[in-house]
């Protein structure tokens, strides 16, 4: 058994809402749930009145209760939730309207700003009414082009009021993989800004914004938040309007469109590295429930914390956020480096702004940690009760990290889902310790297994993460995709009437969970499946190594691991270190692990969201071409890839 890091006390167990939850279930059903594993086990086998609880205990705000919870949750896909029911989405994330603060932004080349319930109410009153100027209508799409500024959660609390879809883009997206993903969703208003500032550089965005709109003839209205100047040049762009000058002085009291459970709120996209990207159509009643579960169960929040996730508007993280908003939270939006002006930035940020939920990526951890920082030295970091890591598999060596040098006292809690959930199906858990290298649990009413090829349940042994019971935020469909075939094809196609989710995963006897990467990019030597995490893990410990990337080719009528290093500054690729990770590597995980070429390279390949494109990679060194190279964070890193002939032999 791993090594426990963390122990919640007995105080902060029994406080929780985790454990609060426990209680109302057993009260309200009348059972005696003595633990965690109880009322997880009960959850998935009593996904009906589980529901119904999460819906008690949250009390969503609703013009008309639902009529049952769920026509078949053994039906996958097509399940149906809460039908009956009316309510909005924006209304739910409104929930005060005092001087408690809303949102906290920072954002490189800016002034801090605070904006209050009451504030950001008055906001979205506003843009509600100008959006319906606008002429936008239930189910029209408006999208957002924009930096993680406030505006944007204004823009789109503003539509969902009005039953409007939101999608939105990063402005560090490239034209392509900006049109990749709103050509197909006609969006009849688009928001963006006229620039943006990125590790101390400004980006003018305007003249990628005057060829997206070319593409885009849906395009009704551009509503343009200044940045590089206070009165930026809008003559190029057709229907173009400051958003100080779109939205009115005065607005009328804001209606709330009352709406399906289902209705569709947010559209989402994959990640488009190899192939056009899914457009992911998310429902308003199931993502405000499971994120109303996760937020105040899981991750233990209230209206009494400041809650902090690094992301951009094009990760679903920023959606997972905002919804903090529903609990009466304050939020902070960051925009820019997260290591600008120096390494130290974000864990300053956390100091001045008194965050008590810190959440970024497994990446940034692992940068902190190779940039040597100590922050609990630097920054006081008293009020940080978790933090929150997800984006990739978080290695053993990362919790070492944070708890000899971020803080001891502080729940991790990695947390494993995505965007076709829109959340998560493992995650933290006040009530449980934390142990090494694990997430905490399989998330409440996510009936989360690990199948084998014959679709066998394995404990303690690797296999297919797949989820064997429906849940409400299961995607409603997909964008132009009349018979359901794409979505069909997605998710159900291996195991027929299970969700499988296309993650490699361990679950183990006390239900923590280890993932190992993703399968379709699962390493398959002599028929034996190997997670890549499993050989980063080992190689990014190696103070020479600044990252590293793992694929398997296809070679001799088997598969061979071919394995990538990326050197840190100084450092050079020798015989001597390369015996030295072969040793690490054969020791730390098996014989099988061990790379039959290992390859120096400039840079190694991520997405916008930070992601690793190992099947990019893999497809490159069996001759076919890289696609949507714009859904890259460094689309020219693949070129070294595209010609090796270290790998021909």
């Amino acid at each position: 058994m791993s090594e426990i890091m963390w122990q919640p006390s007995t105080e902060r167990a029994e406080a929780s809402q985790m454990n609060q939850f426990r209680l109302f279930v057993n009260k309200k059903y009348a059972i005696e749930l003595g633990n965690y594993r109880d009322l997880y086990n009960w959850s998935v086998n009593e996904i009906n009145h589980f529901w119904e609880a999460v819906w008690s205990f949250g009390n969503p705000v609703a013009s008309k209760e639902y009529q049952h919870v769920v026509d078949d949750d053994s039906k996958m896909p097509g399940a149906k939730w809460f039908s009956g029911a009316r309510l909005n989405f924006a209304e739910n994330l409104l929930p005060r309207r005092d001087n408690h603060t809303a949102i906290l932004s920072r954002g490189e080349g800016k002034e801090d700003r605070q904006i209050s319930y009451i504030e950001l109410y008055s906001e979205v009153e506003k843009m509600a009414a100008a959006l319906r100027e606008a002429g936008v209508k239930q189910s029209d799409r408006v999208a957002g082009f924009l930096p993680n500024i406030p505006e944007a959660v204004v823009a789109m609390l503003g539509a969902a009021s009005l039953g409007a879809v939101w999608s939105s883009s990063s402005p560090d997206f490239g034209i392509k993989g900006v049109l990749d993903r709103f050509r197909q969703i006609e969006p009849k208003v688009l928001f963006a800004a006229d620039g943006y500032q990125y590790n101390g550089k400004r980006i003018n965005s305007l003249d990628k914004l005057k060829e997206i709109l070319t593409e885009l003839p849906s395009v009704e209205k551009v509503v343009v938040v200044p940045f590089e100047s206070e009165n930026p040049d809008l003559s190029g762009i057709n229907n173009g309007v400051l958003y100080g000058e779109f939205l009115p002085a005065e607005a009328p009291p804001l209606e709330f469109a009352q709406l399906p459970f289902d209705h569709p709120l947010y559209i989402m996209y994959s990640s488009g590295t190899t192939g056009l990207p899914k457009s992911i159509v998310h429902g308003a009643g199931g993502t405000l429930l499971q994120h109303m579960k996760e937020l105040r169960l899981h991750g233990d929040i209230s209206d009494r914390e400041t809650v902090f996730y690094f992301t951009t508007c094009g990760w679903m993280m920023w959606n997972w956020l905002v919804s903090n908003l529903a609990l009466g939270a304050t939020i902070v939006l960051y925009d820019g480096s997260p290591f600008h002006p120096d390494p130290s930035a974000m864990w300053q940020m956390a100091e001045e702004f008194g965050i008590t939920v810190f959440g970024t990526s497994a990446k940034f951890i692992a940068a902190c940690q190779g940039y040597g920082l100590v922050p609990k030295d630097r920054h006081n970091l008293s009020l940080i009760k978790t933090i929150l890591s997800t984006g990739s598999p978080l290695v053993e060596e990362s919790y070492d990290y944070v708890y000899t040098s971020i803080k001891e006292d502080v729940q991790l809690s990695s947390i494993t889902g995505g965007t076709d959930i829109i959340s998560s199906f493992a995650g933290g858990n006040a009530t449980l310790p934390v142990y090494r290298g694990e997430i905490q649990c399989r998330a409440l009413g996510m009936k989360v297994e690990s199948f084998d090829d014959s679709g066998k349940p394995l404990i303690n042994q690797k296999g297919e993460l797949v989820c064997t019971r429906a849940f409400p935020s299961m995607p409603v469909n997909f964008w132009n995709d009349p018979d359901g075939s794409k979505f069909h094809n997605a998710y159900f196609s291996d195991y027929p009437g299970v969700w499988t989710h296309g993650d490699y995963i361990l679950i183990n006897d006390h239900g923590g969970v280890i993932v190992f990467g993703r399968s379709d990019a699962t390493l398959n030597p002599a028929g034996v499946r190997i997670g890549t995490a499993e050989i980063y893990r080992v190689v990014e410990a190696f103070p020479e190594i600044e990252d590293s990337l793992a694929v398997g080719q296809q070679w001799e009528g088997d598969e061979r691991v071919i394995l990538f290093v990326k050197m840190n500054e100084g450092e050079q690729f020798g015989e001597e270190l390369k015996k030295k990770l072969m040793d690490a590597i054969r020791s730390g995980c098996s014989p099988r692990h061990v790379p039959a070429k290992t390859v120096p390279v400039p840079d190694i390949p991520y997405t916008i969201n930070g992601k690793k494109v190992e099947i990019a990679v893999k497809k490159i060194l069996h001759g076919s071409e890289a696609l949507n190279k714009d859904a890259l964070a460094n689309p020219e890193s693949l070129l070294f890839f595209s010609d090796l002939e270290v790998l021909r032999d």
